[in-house]
């Protein structure tokens, strides 16, 4: 059961959500380098904020670490030629083989994002998660439409095919979680939440109730179908 911490801790400060707008508006490198103090603020909040995020999920799991994004964009490849990102992103991997599914916290002004979850599966990861689905969808099922999994996400999220996957019945009962390519969970904050002083409890709450579905995906990966563990 999910507890408040008492002790204070850091807030996403209302700077650094003046600063992504600013960005969003002045998105050029001559805007960035006189305003480059204030992105390095931004940031600086953004991993105080991270620290203590991190240290409060270590004390049911256990993370490796965090990573925040940089603020660059890889323009190679996209249309968007924009050179930066008008968010701050970060990432908390769980450590070693046995726990699957990793943490995210994303700050945005007007569309700011925390979960986690399975952006992009391997082959044979995929085909695994769906022999599972095939033999006993029901406790997927259970999982991502229990009270508090609905309550922070509402539904399971993630890209899917338009029919069934080759092998599998498309009248199968759980079928619309075989179709699935990705499985994630993200709760949506608003810029007043994210500003509140208790935004961090919120954030480890939002991200306890994701565990159960790490704690299923992670049985699932490590084992095969007869139950033996592959690690």
């Amino acid at each position: 059961m999910f507890t408040k911490y008492n002790p204070i801790m850091p807030s996403i400060e209302k700077s650094t959500l003046t600063f992504l707008k600013d960005i969003a508006k002045n998105n050029h490198k001559d805007w960035f380098a006189e305003n480059k103090p204030r992105y390095l603020e931004a940031k600086a909040n953004m991993e105080n904020f991270m620290d203590a995020v991190q240290d409060r999920l270590n004390k049911t799991d256990v993370i490796d670490g965090y990573k925040v994004y940089r603020i660059y964009r890889d323009v190679r490849f996209s249309k968007d030629k924009t050179p930066y990102k008008t968010y701050l992103h970060a990432y908390l991997k769980r450590e070693g083989a046995s726990r699957r599914g990793g943490y995210w916290v994303g700050i945005e002004p007007g569309n700011t994002s925390i979960g986690g979850g399975f952006y992009g599966p391997e082959k044979d990861d995929l085909l695994r998660i769906r022999k599972e689905i095939e033999a006993d969808g029901k406790t997927m099922y259970d999982i991502v439409n229990s009270p508090n999994f609905i309550k922070h996400f509402g539904a399971i999220k993630g890209e899917g095919l338009k029919t069934a996957p080759k092998g599998f019945d498309k009248e199968h009962p759980h079928i619309d979680l075989l179709r699935k390519k990705q499985f994630y969970a993200m709760e949506s904050f608003t810029d007043s939440e994210v500003l509140d002083p208790d935004f961090a409890d919120k954030v480890v709450e939002t991200l306890h109730a994701i565990r159960p579905f790490f704690d299923y995906m992670s049985d699932v990966l490590t084992t095969d179908l007869n139950g033996r563990s592959l690690i």
